[in-house]
C-alpha cells in the first residue's frame, strides 16, 4: 500500500544512485547480495539487542533493495537477478523477526512464530499467483517493471519496513506489532486468494 507512494518519492534518488553504481561497473546482482548481507547483519544485531545500529542497517538494506532494481533497468534485467531479488528479500523478511525471537524467546517467541507463519502463507500466495499469471501471459505494472507478475496488497515492502523499524525503536512492542502485522499480512494473502478465484478459473 505504501509502496506506490514511496516509489514516486524515492525513484529519482534511487535512479541517481543507480547511475553512479552502474558507471562504477557494479552489477545489480552484487547490489542485491550486498543488501541481503546488510539485512542479515541487522537481524543478528537485533538478536543481541543492538537495536539502534540494526535500525540503520535495515534502512541501508532496503535502500540497496531499491537500487538493485534501478541498476537492472540501466544494465538490462536478467532472470537470475529477478530470482535473487525475490529469494533474498524473503530471507531478509524472515531473518528480522527471527532476530527478535532469539533476543527474547519468552516474550517474542509466539508472536514471532505467528508473524513468520503469516509471511509464509502470504509468500506462497504471491509466488503461486505469479507462476499462474506467467502461464497465462498476464502483465502487471502496478509497481513498475518487475521480473514476475506483482500483485499488490495492504502488506507490502513499505509496511514491512515500517513494522521492523518501529520494533527496533520500541523493542518491547514487538509482540503487539507482530500480531497486528500478521493479521494484515494474512488479510493480504486472503485477498490474493479471492483474486485468484476470480482471475484464474
Amino acid at each position: 500500500m505504501l509502496d506506490g507512494w514511496a516509489r514516486r518519492k524515492l525513484d529519482p534518488l534511487l535512479n541517481r544512485i543507480a547511475a553512479g553504481v552502474a558507471r562504477g561497473g557494479i552489477g545489480a546482482d552484487a547490489v542485491t547480495l550486498a543488501g541481503c548481507g546488510i539485512g542479515l547483519a541487522a537481524a543478528a544485531l537485533v538478536a543481541v539487542g543492538w537495536f539502534g545500529i540494526a535500525f540503520v542497517l535495515i534502512v541501508l538494506s532496503r535502500l540497496a533493495d531499491g537500487v538493485d532494481g534501478a541498476v537492472a533497468r540501466i544494465n538490462g534485467p536478467t532472470d537470475l537477478g529477478g530470482f535473487l531479488d525475490i529469494v533474498l528479500d524473503f530471507l531478509f523478511y524472515g531473518a528480522v523477526p527471527l532476530g527478535f525471537v532469539l533476543f527474547d524467546p519468552a516474550a517474542n517467541g509466539v508472536a514471532g512464530a505467528v508473524l513468520l507463519f503469516a509471511f509464509y502463507v502470504n509468500g506462497a500466495s504471491f509466488l503461486t499467483f505469479a507462476v499462474m499469471a506467467e502461464k497465462r501471459r498476464l502483465v502487471s505494472t502496478a509497481r513498475g517493471s518487475k521480473s514476475l507478475f506483482f500483485t499488490t496488497g495492504i502488506a507490502e515492502a513499505g509496511e514491512t519496513l515500517a513494522v521492523f523499524l518501529l520494533a527496533c525503536l520500541f523493542p518491547a512492542w514487538f509482540p503487539v506489532l507482530a500480531y497486528a502485522f500478521a493479521s494484515i499480512t494474512l488479510y493480504t494473502a486472503l485477498s490474493r486468494i479471492v483474486l485468484a478465484g476470480r482471475e484464474l478459473r
